[in-house]
């Protein structure tokens, strides 16, 4: 049985802009960490210069290369509607600009899906919600825990 999971990369208005849906390694120490890993170090700008550095000339623009990145191979990852929220996902990662920089923060939620697909309403909870930096921090932690 896989653990689902959806990606949710907000505009700088905190307007959804696209939903990955993953199949399974959805866990913050397989999806989470994946994520991480790939987000570390971009720097989201507006308009493009001679900067060397990982950017994304704005959210959508991070939006496409987060897409690009997953999406390999057949199956494993679907683009779902931004208003597809119930679906029976065990973890969301919330991909959106926050802090006083307006730097990529992340927030993730534990689900708490059960084998049927439903989502058990006391287990909807923010197990996460930070800078990109302290993410990578957080999904390394969960697996030595």
């Amino acid at each position: 049985m896989g653990t689902r999971a959806l990606t949710f990369v907000y505009s700088e208005n905190d307007k959804p802009l696209v939903n990955l849906y993953r199949q399974y390694d959805g866990y913050p120490t397989g999806h989470g960490a994946e994520l991480a890993e790939f987000l570390n170090g971009f720097k989201v700008v507006n308009g493009i210069g001679a900067e060397k550095t990982r950017i994304a000339n704005g959210m959508g623009c991070l939006a496409a290369q987060v897409v690009a990145h997953f999406k390999d191979s057949v199956g494993g990852f679907y683009i779902y509607s931004v208003d597809s929220t119930d679906c029976g996902q065990d973890y969301e990662y919330h991909v959106y600009l926050g802090g006083v920089g307006k730097e990529i923060w992340v927030r993730v939620k534990d689900r708490g899906c059960n084998m049927f697909g439903l989502t058990l309403s006391d287990m909807d909870k923010c197990i996460f919600d930070g800078p990109v930096s302290e993410f990578v921090t957080f999904c390394s932690e969960k697996a030595t825990a």
